[in-house]
């Protein structure tokens, strides 16, 4: 099967134009795509890139930097001993679903350094998701803070890794006493799938959550 249709989102079809899949919005006039931006979130080495990398139907602009001694007892890599870069100011991608529905993904950077930028990325945006480390739980409070002040909806979404202990999103909840009304998933970064069903939850979650 080719690759540019095996690995469309659900619902989407797409006409294939040399190596570039081409949506119906993209070649009817007429039709209007709606467009959303949703903010992805989270503590450092979480595996925002990863996400936004996995699900993106076009090459994501990322803005990764390698790290430096300069970092050294100020970026924690317990958790994550091979990794070389980070995020240094945003990810960005973008995915179809439901035939129509575009939602753009802006990645925030995670260090607390970084954070001043997350005024301008969050700006317009319907919904977030926060990222959670399971042998690092702590490192996602920032974000939870920040998004419960500000009143955009989130999800919690536990990124598992190999090797790691696997929670019940029941056990995450209660952890990081997060309220009832908040959805909280396991998912996989690295899978397209598991990706595009965190953020239909989302979506979801944000229509909710939106007074009429």
């Amino acid at each position: 099967m080719d690759s540019a249709v095996s690995d469309a989102a659900p619902g989407v079809t797409p006409l294939v134009e040399g190596d570039e899949p081409l949506l119906p919005w993209q070649t009817d006039p007429t039709r209007a795509p709606i467009a959303t931006k949703i903010v992805v979130a989270g503590g450092f080495g979480v595996g925002k890139t990863t996400l936004v990398g996995s699900v993106s139907e076009i090459t994501p602009l990322q803005t990764e930097a390698l790290m430096t001694e300069a970092s050294e007892g100020t970026d924690d890599l317990t958790a994550t001993p091979g990794k070389s870069t980070t995020t240094v100011a945003m990810d960005f991608g973008r995915i179809t679903l439901d035939d129509d529905l575009v939602l753009y993904l802006f990645g925030t950077p995670g260090q607390q350094r970084f954070w001043f930028m997350w005024d301008d990325l969050v700006r317009g945006a319907i919904g977030a998701v926060v990222l959670a480390d399971t042998r690092r739980l702590k490192d996602c409070w920032p974000a939870l803070d920040y998004f419960e002040s500000c009143g955009l909806p989130y999800l919690v979404a536990v990124n598992h890794f190999d090797g790691t202990e696997r929670y019940e999103p029941e056990d995450v909840r209660e952890a990081l006493t997060i309220p009832a009304h908040i959805p909280v998933m396991i998912m996989d970064a690295r899978r397209r799938i598991s990706v595009i069903e965190t953020l239909l939850s989302l979506v979801g979650h944000a229509l909710d959550e939106t007074p009429e």
